[in-house]
């Protein structure tokens, strides 16, 4: 657990220090001092809230004991295996079938599934996938994903901190600031790159053993990887900062996209799980 929060820590100064010496470069003192307080009010509005901002992102809908019965009590039975208070459980209206976990804490965490992974995927396997997010959510690192997802997102919009600190009126070379705008987005793909694959092996082998069936996650991430691709997730395409929360990989593999994903190779996945099986 320290180790998650000192990653968030980690990630959090790495944001502010992003952010800061963009805004050096391209506003001087009085950019880095604006950028650095952007910086600031984003990492405490991310920590608060978005968990909120991301669901109401894909649209998921909170279901419950009454509107969702059997997803909803699979839920339920998979929390307590983990020890887990019961979190929040929605549904997105998606035909990609993909699943995620969001939320700051055990105690204020929400898991979401696509409607695309409950008519594929068999009772068992939807089990092993949600187990999965469950690890998520007991190793306490969907905070961390939830925070690179939000503030990846304003930093691969950071071309408008040229207009905002007018760079060119402060003697910035129009080369340099293009140079500082292209390679701004790419420094917070390979923030989330670095701290995500780690954590999709542990929160699958943590899946496992709240589960107790290993194969049943494995052949739920094979399913989902072989039909993900072939299904576009719209919201993902327009938010790509958000792919890296999902279980697999929701976004077409061409482009910047297949070079700095989040996720480790499914079959490296799916051989640790086999082996643990056996």
């Amino acid at each position: 657990m320290l180790g998650n929060w000192f990653k968030t820590t980690v990630l959090m100064a790495g944001i502010v220090v992003l952010f800061g010496t963009v805004g050096a470069a391209l506003g001087g003192a009085g950019g880095m001092l604006i950028a650095l307080a952007i910086a600031a009010a984003m990492n405490v509005y991310a920590y608060w809230f978005s968990d909120k901002a991301v669901l109401k992102m894909y649209n998921a809908q909170e279901v419950d004991a009454q509107s969702a019965p059997k997803f909803y009590n699979m839920v339920r039975e998979l929390a307590q295996n983990a020890q887990l208070p019961m979190p929040k459980v929605y549904i997105i209206d998606e035909a990609q079938p993909n699943a995620f976990a969001t939320g700051r804490d055990p105690e204020h965490a929400a898991v979401a599934a696509t409607t695309g992974i409950m008519r594929i995927l068999s009772e068992r396997e939807l089990r092993g996938v949600m187990a999965h997010e469950l690890a998520h959510v007991k190793h306490r690192d969907t905070l961390i994903s939830t925070i690179s997802a939000t503030i990846a997102g304003a930093i691969s919009s950071i071309a408008q901190f040229g207009m905002l600190f007018g760079g060119r009126d402060r003697g910035v070379h129009p080369a340099v600031a293009i140079l500082i705008m292209l390679l701004a987005p790419i420094a917070a793909m390979l923030i989330q790159m670095a701290i995500s694959r780690a954590r999709e092996f542990e929160a699958d082998k943590g899946g496992a053993e709240i589960s107790g069936d290993p194969q049943a996650l494995a052949a739920a991430l094979e399913k989902i990887h072989n039909y993900a691709h072939q299904i576009p997730m719209d919201t993902a395409e327009q938010h790509p900062e958000t792919a890296q929360m999902m279980i697999i990989n929701p976004l077409s593999a061409g482009g910047l996209k297949g070079l700095f994903s989040t996720h480790p190779q499914t079959e490296e996945r799916v051989a640790r799980l086999l082996a643990m099986a056996r």
